[in-house]
This record gives C-alpha cells, sequence and structure tokens, in this order.
C-alpha cells in the first residue's frame, strides 16, 4: 500500500488530461508498480501507450504490472521502442 500519490502516475494523468489521444505513454524496467494506474489514465483517454517487454527488462515487475492493468498497445524489447516511436513522427501524429 502506497502512503503518498506516486509522481508517475501523477505525471501520467496530467499528460493523459492535457493532451488526450495525442500522448504516447512508455514504461521501461523497474522494480515497483508505480507507473500502472497512469499508464491505464493514458489509454482511458485513447493515448498510445508502450510497455518495455518484460523478457527483455533487467527488472520485470514494472512493465508486467503495466500489461496486466492496462490494455497496452505495445509490447516491444528495448531495441525497438525508438524505432516504434520514430516511425510515429515520420506519419505526423504529433502535429495538432
Amino acid at each position: 500500500m502506497h502512503y503518498s500519490r506516486l509522481s508517475i502516475v501523477v505525471l501520467f494523468e496530467s499528460a493523459a488530461d492535457a493532451f488526450k489521444n495525442k500522448l504516447i505513454g512508455f514504461v521501461y524496467t523497474g522494480a515497483n508498480k508505480d507507473g500502472a494506474a497512469g499508464l491505464k489514465t493514458i489509454k482511458e483517454n485513447n493515448g498510445l501507450t508502450i510497455v518495455q517487454d518484460p523478457t527483455d527488462a533487467e527488472v520485470a515487475i514494472m512493465p508486467e504490472a503495466d500489461i496486466a492493468t492496462a490494455e497496452v498497445d505495445q509490447i516491444l524489447p528495448l531495441a525497438e521502442i525508438s524505432n516504434f516511436l520514430n516511425s510515429f513522427y515520420k506519419r505526423d501524429f504529433f502535429l495538432y
């Protein structure tokens, strides 16, 4: 149980509220489950969610929690995430 609001959750929720479907949230390796609720909020606002493949992560706890909590769009090895993000830039994903 957490006795404070985790900063990553606040960041993801605020960004999802501000940018809606223009937001891409991604979570990498980690030893806590602190990104899951925020990533779920991004997905609920039609943003894109990306999680590092737990089998590729140094510590799989965080990506596994995100996969279990939110319906993520992509589960990718770390080496493939930058190419995936570049594909959105080339398609003008970020332009309003």
